[in-house]
């Protein structure tokens, strides 16, 4: 077992998958028909208008609890709006915090610096490996909502952020949707 594995076992921490999405008005077309012999046209108006979302899908060491944490904005994300989320990860979870995440420039912004030397002993980082976002069990969570809301085309950024909302609802209550992501990034079983 990696060092930073066992020193979350045996502090008894909470396991934090952190990822970012954005989520765009213009729809992901996934099914479409048209006659034989006419390519299919989706047309819509072309906004830039988007949600961007922040989650944790996370895990408890001792009972095994699966839990979904996850914020919405219509700017993009910003190294303060990770700050601000590791704080709210540490309001509602108790002990330890290992958070694992990519290495995004955002992840290493003075006001993550601030929050992580705030709290030296309860949240650590652990910086995932390069180049495999197939690791972290939360891009899963971003395939689904994506893929449940493909097909949909929203009028407005509110619209679109409360169907996000809606997703993200449900897999917050569907610990077995949030264990099968873990089980698909290949980590230990011994998680879920």
């Amino acid at each position: 077992m990696a060092p930073g594995k066992k020193n979350a076992a045996r502090l008894g921490a909470h396991l934090a998958f952190v990822d970012e999405s954005g989520f765009l008005l213009i729809p992901t077309v996934r099914k479409t028909w048209a006659p034989r012999g006419v390519t299919p046209v989706c047309r819509h108006p072309f906004r830039r208008e988007k949600v961007s979302a922040i989650s944790a899908v996370t895990v408890s060491p001792q009972k095994k609890r699966v839990g979904l944490y996850f914020r919405l904005q219509e700017t993009n994300i910003r190294c303060a709006d990770v700050a601000a989320f590791l704080r709210h990860l540490l309001r509602h979870l108790r002990g330890h915090v290992f958070v694992l995440w990519d290495n995004a420039v955002i992840h290493r912004g003075k006001d993550v610096k601030t929050v992580r030397r705030r709290y030296p002993r309860r949240l650590h980082v652990v910086p995932l490996p390069a180049y495999a976002p197939e690791l972290n069990p939360d891009e899963g969570v971003w395939g689904h909502a994506k893929r449940v809301l493909s097909n949909g085309g929203m009028e407005d950024a509110d619209i679109l952020g409360k169907e996000v909302r809606r997703v993200m609802r449900h897999l917050r209550r569907s610990p077995r949707l949030l264990r099968g992501f873990i089980r698909h990034s290949g980590l230990p079983l011994f998680l879920i």
